[in-house]
């Protein structure tokens, strides 16, 4: 187990908790953490707002909107929030990882090189001129191309397109999302070399996520271990380090703030919220026997509740006539500071979407 301590410091590091800097926007939000897990959209402006008090969802879908807030599939095959001025060094750096895992399915689906580089040449000129198109749109394009675009091909295809730099998000148009030219929604900047963007990589991801080890950030960008260590010992001016029973931890900030012994602090959070996926050894969030209930199926298992940086529960939020129900089902009692802490975390959910709430809180019989 990892120590709470370390815990402590790794909310604050990703900004759930007081005692660091503050972030100015969304944006900000983003390009501090450098990548946002983004497959959950609506979960992916959770995990910003809650970085941002004040912030409503609104403002988060308008900065994504503003092309302030890009998402694309970087660092692993998943979607993720970035920030503009990132996007081009990370797909550069991380985008060879991800074909190499879409490797197998590029060959079940016969997408050669020779086709990734029609269809990519096929969805730019589809986009020239600021045209924002969904996917369902770019699919007619390309079968009228001459391009099959069977449900599983299409994702790919689309996929390629965004690790090669041709395509990024684009406004949403109502619910729908839309595809746009990279070199017309981010203006070109310098390109920095493979060391540098390693360089960076890591201290992004420690000064945010820290303290962590080198394996944590193997794992989070997909780059191997060697490629985390290199980023590490390029970083090592801007990192300090300790070492706890064995395992050394990276970190940036020499002063080592904890939360202390203020009042518990409780968040509600998707499973693929930052905090949770930034770290190899799950144990330190989930807990001994809470394993099993986190990887439920339906939307009972993909939110879950968290105090002082530990499950306690999971939750789930419907939608119906201008309200907002929230249901918190915790795995144990918890003492009465701590369930004002869940309660008050869904009244900031609510606040957050702008609108009133109904919650209801249960506990285990026993």
């Amino acid at each position: 187990m990892i120590p709470s301590g370390i815990i402590q410091r790794r909310l604050i590091s990703q900004r759930l908790a007081r005692g660091g800097a503050k972030s100015k926007n969304p944006g900000a939000v983003v390009q501090w953490l450098a990548a946002v897990q983004a497959q959950d959209y609506a979960g992916a402006k959770w995990a910003v707002g809650m970085r941002l008090p004040g912030s409503t969802d609104a403002d988060v879908e308008a900065a994504f909107n503003r092309g302030t807030i890009l998402r694309t599939h970087v660092l692993r095959p998943t979607w993720h929030f970035v920030a503009p001025a990132d996007i081009r060094w990370l797909l550069a750096l991380t985008a060879p990882r991800v074909h190499a895992a879409n490797a197998h399915m590029y060959r079940k689906l016969d997408l050669d090189a020779r086709i990734c580089r029609r269809s990519d040449a096929t969805l730019s000129k589809a986009l020239e001129g600021g045209q924002h198109l969904t996917r369902a749109e770019l699919r007619t394009v390309l079968q009228r191309h001459g391009i099959a675009t069977g449900e599983e091909r299409m994702a790919y295809l689309v996929m390629h397109a965004e690790l090669e730099g041709v395509v990024c998000s684009g406004p949403r148009r109502g619910k729908q999302f839309t595809y746009a030219l990279l070199e017309e929604r981010v203006p070109a900047i310098k390109a920095i070399t493979r060391d540098e963007a390693l360089r960076e990589l890591a201290g992004r991801f420690f000064t945010s996520r820290g303290p962590a080890t080198v394996q944590d950030l193997a794992k989070w960008s997909g780059l191997t271990v060697a490629d985390a260590r290199r980023g590490v010992e390029s970083a090592k001016r801007r990192l300090e380090h300790e070492v706890i029973d064995g395992t050394t931890y990276w970190y940036a900030d020499s002063k080592r703030r904890t939360v202390g012994t203020r009042a518990p602090a409780a968040h509600l959070l998707s499973i693929y919220d930052e905090y949770i996926c930034s770290y190899r050894e799950g144990s330190a969030i989930i807990g001994a026997g809470h394993t099993a209930r986190r990887s439920g199926t339906g939307e009972s298992g993909l939110y879950i509740a968290v105090v002082n940086g530990g499950v306690v529960g999971r939750w789930s939020r419907t939608f119906a006539k201008g309200r907002l129900a929230v249901r918190i089902h915790l795995y144990h009692r918890l003492r009465r500071a701590a369930h004002r802490a869940v309660k008050a975390s869904a009244k900031k959910f609510g606040a957050f979407m702008q609108m009133p709430i109904e919650l209801q809180v249960s506990e285990p019989d026993f």
